[in-house]
């Protein structure tokens, strides 16, 4: 993508406390790593076990640690800061304002709003959505093909990619990012076997975020059976994740991809799950604890408690089981030989018959 980024924002963003060292007289024209970087490049040492990278670097502008020795070559400019890569983060923010623009207020006229909905004057509302009868809109963005159900509410500052789907009733807060294809509010799954049948369970209840939530691409948060499903503010939400009914997830909790969430589960604030962690139902996971890629948590865990593993248990007794593991051939050749040993010995030693 054509980028064109002058120095002086750079200096503007990063304020009085970064260090300049070398001369740049160009433009930001691109961000690359620093192996992959050219002439025009922003890159940044964000690892000190990349410092050779940043040695043979052709970047034109180096976001450095502080205190990390580095000449600078011909045409380059470094900049210290104390942290280089929230630097950087600093700055794609910026660039991203200029790259992806939102779009003016008003309602796209192959949009759909029926009777009884608020939209507000400021609300962007893209080419064919929907937005339900008696749904609240603040001064929201909703891109292509979003569907807002009735009685849904949507706060200010949110923005909901394409495809979005928010059921009916469900209500999201203020600065919610909600990406490409996620369903929330889709029925929770809920049965009870009767007379040879699984008898489906209606699901009356709803969903409902707190502020600054993001919710990844495809992910699903299903509407509780009755009362709400509910993410605290601040909690982000990977791709392909799955929340059952009557979850409540705290404030700035983590969920990376697949991790799946089973009904009336609870999440303090601040937990961390792991890629493809899988979550029982009606749990209590305490706040602050960790859960490590890959585990099956089947028990409720105390506040920052670390797990890892199938089941999970905490993080020092896996890693031992892990240790003994890989010691698990050896010591099987030793108790062999051991085992022939002992038969030998009690062979010699066996009384004759005469």
């Amino acid at each position: 993508m054509a980028l064109v980024y002058p120095l002086s924002r750079i200096r503007q963003i990063l304020g009085e406390d970064a260090e300049y060292e070398g001369s740049y007289e160009g433009e930001v024209t691109g961000i690359a790593a620093l192996s992959e970087a050219s002439s025009g490049d922003l890159s940044f040492l964000g690892n000190p076990k990349y410092k050779a990278d940043a040695l043979n670097s052709r970047a034109s502008v180096l976001l450095l640690p502080k205190g990390f020795e580095l000449e600078s070559g011909s045409g380059q400019l470094h900049v210290r800061v104390a942290n280089p890569s929230f630097s950087l983060a600093l700055i794609c923010r910026d660039m991203e304002s200029q790259l992806f623009p939102k779009p003016a207020p008003g309602v796209h006229p192959s949009a759909v709003i029926e009777p009884g909905a608020v939209v507000s004057p400021e609300a962007s509302v893209g080419a064919f959505c929907f937005v339900g009868a008696g749904a609240e809109l603040g001064a929201c963005i909703l891109e292509a093909h979003v569907s807002v159900g009735r009685n849904a509410k949507v706060g200010d500052g949110s923005i909901l990619f394409p495809r979005v789907v928010i059921g009916d009733y469900c209500h999201i807060g203020r600065r919610n990012r909600i990406l490409a294809g996620a369903v929330i509010g889709s029925d929770g799954y809920g049965y009870e076997y009767l007379d040879g049948a699984h008898q489906r369970v209606p699901q009356i209840g709803r969903v409902e975020t707190g502020d600054d939530v993001d919710i990844g691409a495809n992910t699903t948060v299903d509407r509780a059976r009755f009362g709400s499903t509910r993410i605290g503010d601040g909690t982000k939400i990977d791709n392909q994740v799955q929340i059952a009914h009557n979850v409540r997830i705290g404030k700035a909790c983590l969920v990376v991809a697949q991790v799946g969430i089973s009904g009336s589960t609870e999440l303090g604030d601040g937990v961390i799950a792991g890629g493809q962690a899988g979550f029982a139902g009606h749990l209590k996971i305490g706040a602050g604890a960790m859960v490590a890629g890959g585990s099956a948590v089947t028990r409720s865990l105390s506040p920052g408690e670390k797990v890892r593993g199938m089941p999970a248990e905490s993080m020092m007794l896996f890693n031992r089981i892990a240790v003994l593991q890989r010691r698990l051939p050896e010591l099987f050749k030793r108790f062999d030989r051991l085992e022939k040993s002992i038969g030998s010995s009690g062979t010699e030693n066996a009384p004759t018959e005469k």
